[in-house]
């Protein structure tokens, strides 16, 4: 009995959501500025991932155009890459 409240004690402690990641494509106007980028969000789920990132990218004068998916941890090493300089900066 000890052990199975041991393990619902562990349950409890661990986070309330997985680790969330999404891609996206951005703009800046005047230059034109384009940038695809990797970012953490709170929820896994495409329209809430927009709605975070556009907030946030808007604070530092992007304009997102759009979230490609949505992912967990697995899918960031392969990305990395890609995103460059803008890999978990927004």
């Amino acid at each position: 009995m000890r052990s199975l409240a041991l393990a619902f004690g562990l349950l409890l402690a661990l986070p309330a959501h997985a680790e969330c990641y999404a891609d996206y494509k951005a703009k800046q106007d005047d230059p034109l500025r384009l940038h695809y980028g990797v970012a953490q969000v709170s929820a896994c789920d495409k329209a809430a991932a927009e709605a975070e990132l556009a907030g946030r990218l808007a604070a530092a004068g992007w304009t997102l155009l759009n979230v490609l998916s949505v992912f967990g941890p697995e899918g960031l090493e392969e990305r990395k890459a890609s995103a460059a300089e803008y890999f978990l900066r927004f």
